[in-house]
């Protein structure tokens, strides 16, 4: 035989050397959940060492991140107050805002990026301004706008849009240039699935919706080219950075959005993912540590250039391992 591919693969530096997808501490952002109160370093129940902490603990988390290695975090915020107005999300003094002036204070070379939703923070859980029992789309915009500038005026390095309303990408970006903003980046939720990923995530923030669900703004997982028809209008509209979320279930997407833009692409591997993990390794179902490495890779293989996970410090410590890299 002439045509031997074991050849490439008999040394372990020769299979480092011929590696087609390439990870790095640089793509990774960890999200980090505070919360309105002092003293709170609680453990998310349905999320195993995650925790939501107040300012006054935020920064012992913070070392322990930039410790690893990681220099990106996103931030969601739990405030104490909720109304239809979503009123906490922009206020100068809200949780966010509060937790990006200690960030930059204690960790000035942190790279804070910042989640732009309304659900956390409206008493009805849903993502915009309701008009009746519908989420209004273009009363939405405004709030999502003084939000995004808020978190930039407290220290965010880039904002990210999560809310799946039409137009926010160039509300926000329009109301950043106004204030003198424009270098500051958006990375838009672009491909924002209605997915049974998300539970966890709705327990650890506090944001499932009062009644109804999402469907009416997040996609439908069965279709795809509505989601490139997403990626195209958030690009005309400028986003710096699109993302497709969940991870691991839309692999596809990822490589249709990476052929679609010349942006960079980003995932998110959501709270869902996450806990499935945890759970199967704790019956000892699986490994962790070598399917958290596989899932990554996943991603990174399918076109990603940065990768939102809870499993961030985790695959920071297997590339000093050179178990993934």
């Amino acid at each position: 035989m002439i045509k031997r591919p074991r050849r490439l693969r008999s040394n372990e530096n020769l299979r480092k050397m011929v590696r087609e997808t390439r990870v790095d501490k640089s793509a990774l952002i960890y999200p980090i959940f505070v919360k309105d109160g002092t003293g709170i370093c609680e453990e998310i129940p349905s999320m195993e060492g995650q925790y939501r902490y107040s300012v006054d603990r935020l920064s012992f988390a913070l070392e322990d991140i930039v410790e690893s290695g990681v220099s990106s975090v996103m931030f969601f915020g739990i405030p104490e107050h909720k109304d239809e107005k979503a009123s906490q999300a922009y206020a100068k003094d809200g949780i966010i805002q509060r937790a990006l002036r200690e960030a930059k204070k204690s960790f000035p070379k942190l790279y804070c990026i910042t989640d732009v939703c309304l659900c956390e923070y409206t008493s009805h859980g849903h993502c915009g301004m309701l008009c009746g029992r519908e989420v209004d789309n273009d009363s939405t915009l405004e709030v999502l706008a003084k939000t995004a500038l808020s978190h930039v005026q407290a220290g965010a390095d880039m904002v990210a849009p999560s809310d799946m309303m039409d137009g926010r990408v160039a509300a926000i970006r329009q109301i950043l240039d106004k204030n003198q903003f424009t270098n500051t980046p958006i990375m838009s939720y672009a491909v924002k699935y209605a997915s049974g990923f998300y539970a966890p995530f709705r327990d650890a923030a506090d944001s499932a919706p009062a009644f109804g669900n999402r469907k009416s703004y997040q996609m439908d997982y069965h279709n795809s080219r509505e989601g490139i028809k997403e990626v195209l209008l958030d690009e005309e509209e400028g986003a710096d950075i699109v993302m497709v979320k969940p991870a691991l279930a839309y692999l596809d997407m990822i490589v249709k959005v990476k052929e679609a833009t010349h942006l960079p692409v980003a995932a998110y591997s959501v709270s869902g993912e996450y806990a499935m993990i945890k759970a199967a390794a704790a019956k000892g179902w699986i490994d962790e540590k070598s399917i958290v490495c596989e899932t990554a890779v996943a991603a990174f293989r399918a076109g990603i250039q940065s990768y939102l996970t809870y499993y961030a410090k985790e695959l920071a410590g297997y590339m000093d391992e050179g178990l993934i890299g």
